[in-house]
Order: structure tokens, then C-alpha cells, then sequence
């Protein structure tokens, strides 16, 4: 009999249970074995997702389409999913540490959520291997801007806009690694807020919450220190996908069976990553950031060019 669960590949239950998948390279696996396997990926994609602020789906996508063949604009539906579970696994728990700016976070959600509306609906239009190119791209590019100024973070000193002190977008937070207080200041507001619409498009687009353009913005743009970029990123990118998830819905480009062992997956993750964020060192963090993308975008600019 054939089995629709994973679309976008063709997939038949033999006789013995087992799926099998024409010329796929990934062994013929039950549906368990299925799951467990993209469970395992997605817990993994959650630690990252959750520690870099980037909602796991900048592992999730890659992974369902270049290890286990799954079409993208299915991979792109659970990544929306695994990152609305990610935001509610680690936003609590980051809100709770005081990592988050909330101030921040709902001045820059307005943008965003309007341009997620606006990517996922470009989705439907852009063809599948254009999805893999501007997905690569703005992953190199944002690799590039964290390797170029490695070091820039906000501190005590730095100066502020009249949006960030009308706002009150200034705060502090107690970094665990250094065992001191660390105070910081919003500036260049306008720019983050614009960019946060440029993030909003790439979410809804690609799927991946669009932390890649908004740590990025907070912290090289904004100043904000990258903890705080990343805590904040997660306790927005929830609201960020769940604007588009609902297009994606009623496009059928959700299927219960891939995104379901994704999202449980993402929020083990996610747990377990907003433990590691706070004893990391800000230079490890920024390496580990930068490390991901390249890898990534050199991926995905390599299966768009097949």
C-alpha cells in the first residue's frame, strides 16, 4: 500500500513493514525507526537552535532535505512548527534567567510579524531550488557580518538613541561565565527594527524563525551583548512563525508525521540548550555561531546549484 506520510518522495510500506524510498541513499527504515531518527536530529537542532537563538530550524531544514531527502517546503512546515515549540520551551526559561529584553523583543515583533506574513505567502510562489540559494545567502552573509566584527557587543559605555532611552530599551543581565553583572544599551533602533522586517520575510519564507537576521541585528547592529540577542530572538521567534504558520497550514505543507517528532525533539532540545547559553563565554558563542552558518549556507547554496 502506499503511504503518504512523507510527501515530496516516494515512499511504499512492503510487505515486511519497511519504507522504502527509490534510489534514496538513507536505508530503508520503519516509520519508528523514521522517527526516532528525526527525533534525534531535531533534539540536537533544538540544543543549537536554543543556544544561538536561531529556533533549530536553521539544523531542521538542512537536515530533513539533505540527510533524509524530504522535500523542502515540507522541511520548511515542520521547521515552523519545531521553532513555535522552541520559543516555548527556552523563552520561559530565558525570560526567567532575566536574558531576555522584552522591551526589545515587542518593538522589533511588529516588523517581524508582518514580514513573516509576507514570506510565507512568497513561499507559495518561489520555486524550490531559489528557496535553497536565498536560504545559503543569507546564512554566508550573516556568517560573514559575525566573522568580519567578532568582538562588537554592548557594554556600559555605549551610547544610545533617543528610540532606545524613549523606550527604555537599556537593561542588564548576570552572565554566570564571568559571575559579574553586566549592564548594556539599545542604539541604532530604527536599523534593528527595520532588519527585524527583513527577518520576519526570511522566517516566513524559509522557515527557520529568523533568528539568523535578528542576533545578528541586535548584536552588531543594536549593540545588544549576544546572550542577550540570542535569549530575545527565542522568546520572539514563536510569535514570528506562528504568523505564518497558519498559511502553511492551509497550504498542506505541514504534515503530522514529519513535524511531530520535530517539534517533541526541538523542545528536549531547547531545554537542554538554555542551560549551556548562560555558562558559555560570549567568544565561544560567536565562534559557534559563525561555525554553523558556513557550514549551512555551503550546503544549501550547493543543493540549489544541482
Amino acid at each position: 500500500m502506499d503511504c503518504h506520510g512523507l510527501p515530496g518522495v516516494v515512499i511504499n510500506i512492503a510487505a515486511h513493514g519497511r519504507l522504502r524510498r527509490g534510489a534514496s541513499v538513507i536505508p530503508d527504515m520503519t516509520p519508528i525507526e523514521f522517527a526516532a531518527v528525526t527525533f534525534a536530529i531535531s533534539v540536537g537542532a533544538g540544543i543549537f537552535g536554543s543556544v544561538l537563538g536561531l529556533g533549530g530550524g536553521i539544523v531542521v531544514v538542512p537536515a530533513l532535505t539533505l540527510l533524509l531527502h524530504i522535500d523542502i517546503r515540507y522541511a520548511i512546515g515542520a521547521s515552523i512548527v519545531s521553532v513555535i515549540a522552541t520559543s516555548s520551551g527556552a523563552g520561559v526559561a530565558y525570560v526567567k534567567e532575566r536574558l531576555t529584553n522584552i522591551r526589545v523583543s515587542m518593538l522589533l515583533e511588529t516588523a517581524t510579524t508582518t514580514g513573516a506574513v509576507l514570506g510565507a505567502l512568497l513561499a507559495g510562489i518561489i520555486a524550490g531550488r531559489w528557496l535553497y540559494l536565498i536560504f545559503g545567502l543569507v546564512l554566508a552573509y550573516a556568517a560573514y557580518e559575525m566573522w568580519r566584527r567578532p568582538h562588537r557587543a554592548a557594554d556600559a559605555g555605549a551610547p544610545t538613541d533617543r528610540w532606545g532611552a524613549r523606550l527604555r530599551l537599556s537593561g542588564s543581565y548576570h552572565d554566570a561565565a564571568l559571575d559579574k553583572e553586566v549592564p548594556y544599551h539599545a542604539s541604532r533602533t530604527p536599523w534593528g527594527l527595520a532588519l527585524s522586517g527583513v527577518a520576519g520575510i526570511v522566517s516566513g519564507l524559509l522557515g527557520v524563525g529568523g533568528g539568523i537576521i535578528k542576533v545578528p541585528a541586535m548584536n552588531l547592529v543594536m549593540g545588544l551583548p549576544i546572550k542577550v540577542a540570542s535569549a530575545t530572538s527565542n522568546f520572539m521567534i514563536g510569535v514570528t512563525a506562528a504568523a505564518s504558520a497558519g498559511i502553511y497550514f492551509l497550504r498542506g505543507d505541514i504534515n503530522p508525521f514529519i513535524a511531530g517528532p520535530v517539534a517533541i525533539g526541538v523542545v528536549v532540545g531547547a531545554l537542554i540548550g538554555t542551560h549551556i547559553l548562560k555558562h558559555l563565554r560570549r567568544s565561544v558563542l560567536q565562534v559557534a555561531f559563525t561555525a554553523v552558518l558556513v557550514f549551512v549556507a555551503i550546503q544549501m547554496l550547493w543543493k540549489g546549484l544541482l
